[in-house]
């Protein structure tokens, strides 16, 4: 345990202090990162360094990056059947860079999980087994997600779960089901791109159309990628911009697509069509099905 914290806080504090630019003077000042001149003035503080264990942890990264904004123990990324798995894995990764705080994909069920794109998910834990969370994320997918609208213990969980957290948190469609909890009624935000307003109105909230949109602790990401925005936005809000910096360089984050595209008014009319025919063939059947059986347990005495 102590060689891992050894090396893993060297490595992060070594990315950043030779990546450090301009300052972030919103949060954490006088940090010792700020306060750093040179790569001569890096090596030499790097070398008087004690070393890192899991006791002292707290301590070395407050005096390199300032206090965080909140002490972050406790991360869960929810996983089912039809999750889509970068909705899963690119908040996991990042997220997962938070020193000190344990990570955990959080399944429905036991078992093991199978995502839209047939990768198979060993969970860490279910949610029965989870009472509360510093940070919940909950990913989107197809039928499995659109399954998860109407499972009302999954929303209870999540409203159990949201009473704990510092951030609730949602990526693209996982919007929708964080918005039948009930939680972003009169709130502004944002999910795949796919009827996106007319879901976010379904549920009360205000739809935005950006990559992502906070609204207090609730963050939510447009399609798929953007959970990784998300997430970076979220480390930077806790941990300031140099630490962020330090993970986009460990990631190499610097997206450039090779041609244009990624939202609707970005691609061609033609595709557009196309890309929103298909869904309608798979989403709407299933949502038809599962609001005639909501409707019939209403009507049961």
């Amino acid at each position: 345990m102590k060689k891992k914290y050894k090396y893993l806080s060297l490595l992060l504090i070594s990315l950043v202090v030779f990546s450090c630019g301009e300052k972030d003077t919103t949060r954490h000042n006088d940090t010792m990162v700020d306060s750093i001149a040179d790569e001569a003035e890096a090596s030499r503080v790097i070398d008087s360094l004690p070393e890192i264990t899991e006791e002292n942890h707290d301590s070395m990264m407050d005096m390199f990056f300032g206090k965080p904004k909140y002490r972050v123990r406790s991360i869960g990324i929810l996983v089912y059947n039809g999750c889509n798995i970068l909705d899963v894995m690119g908040p996991r990764y990042i997220l997962g860079q938070i020193m000190g705080a344990k990570t955990r994909l959080v399944a429905l069920e036991p078992g093991v999980v199978k995502t839209t794109s047939g990768i198979q998910i060993i969970p860490d834990t279910v949610k029965d087994s989870v009472d509360k969370l510093d940070i919940l994320v909950i990913p989107g997918g197809f039928r499995g997600t659109i399954k998860n609208v109407y499972d009302e213990q999954l929303h209870e969980w999540i409203r159990k779960i949201d009473k704990t957290t510092f951030y609730t948190a949602s990526v693209c469609t996982g919007g929708w089901v964080l918005g039948a909890t009930g939680l972003l009624k009169g709130r502004k935000a944002t999910t795949n791109w796919y009827n996106a307003e007319e879901m976010m109105e379904k549920y009360g909230a205000e739809f935005v159309k950006k990559r992502y949109v906070q609204d207090g602790k609730y963050w939510t990401a447009a399609g798929v990628t953007a959970g990784m925005d998300m997430s970076l936005a979220i480390l930077n809000d806790i941990l300031g911009k140099d630490y962020t910096q330090g993970v986009m360089l460990d990631m190499e984050y610097d997206p450039h697509p090779p041609i244009k595209g990624g939202t609707p008014d970005k691609t061609g009319i033609v595709m557009r069509y196309m890309m929103k025919s298909m869904y309608d063939a798979g989403v709407e059947p299933l949502i038809d099905s599962l609001e005639t059986a909501k409707k019939l347990r209403m009507e049961l005495p």
